[in-house]
């Protein structure tokens, strides 16, 4: 596969998380959290367009608002079928091959995203995923085809396949062809939570982000794990055991 395809960047997001409500909105350094992913996916060189997919309720005008005014496109669809949501957005925006991220992954790593994306490029595959073997929580990213999204798409109704994407794919390897990609040595920590998901999270992530601010906004997968492992006394409300 080559890259005269159209890479899009879709990011789920909705504003009535139950565990954190308004989370995209939340802010780190006068930036909401969906504003940090938006600027460090816009450094992703594969990609050529980012849309954020959020749902039709009242409780995501907000979300779309400041979306706007960030030059990346929307796209609004069924809260409950994400499966769905995700493949209107990338046909509505002439997707070939599309970067799922979620929207608690505010601070990911763009090196990582480009390394997926240009690993799925270069294997006959239907399907990459980056965060299941070692990456911390909040790094990972998944590269597939519209296509076969939507292959996927016609050929299950369940319930649970429709809310995450690709339960689908990962259900059938024999289908879909797949690359599990293991995170490099300096990369892994699978216990790291670095994901946007309750308020100890968002603590987290706001003293991550004001650590860096002033002296790299992009700092990187690489720079967290430094931080955390030689500052421990900044993390002690979310991480009883951090390695040496």
């Amino acid at each position: 596969m080559n890259k005269n395809k159209k890479i899009i960047a879709i990011v789920e997001a909705r504003m009535n998380s139950s565990r954190l409500p308004g989370k995209h909105l939340l802010q780190a350094s006068n930036i909401p959290m969906i504003g940090h992913l938006i600027m460090r996916l816009k450094t992703v060189k594969l990609v050529d367009e980012i849309v954020i997919a959020m749902t039709t309720l009242k409780t995501d005008d907000s979300l779309e608002k400041y979306v706007k005014t960030q030059g990346v496109n929307i796209y609004r669809g069924d809260e409950n079928d994400v499966m769905g949501r995700v493949l209107k957005a990338s046909i509505k925006y002439n997707a070939d091959i599309i970067c799922e991220v979620t929207g608690d992954c505010p601070i990911i790593d763009p090196f990582l995203v480009e390394h997926a994306i240009n690993t799925f490029l270069f294997n006959n595959i239907s399907y990459l995923n980056n965060a299941r073997h070692g990456l911390p929580d909040g790094m990972g990213c998944q590269v597939f085809t519209t296509e076969a999204l939507a292959k996927s798409y016609d050929l299950t109704s369940d319930s649970k396949d429709r809310e995450h994407v690709t339960l689908h794919f990962k259900r059938n390897p024999k289908i879909f062809p797949t690359i599990y990609l293991p995170a490099l040595k300096e990369y892994y920590w699978p216990e790291l939570r670095v994901t946007l998901d309750d308020e100890d999270d968002y603590k987290v992530i706001k003293t991550i982000i004001k650590f860096f601010y002033k002296k790299n906004i992009l700092f990187n997968c690489t720079d967290i794990i430094n931080l955390i492992k030689s500052k421990p006394e900044l993390f002690k409300m979310n991480f009883e055991n951090i390695p040496k």
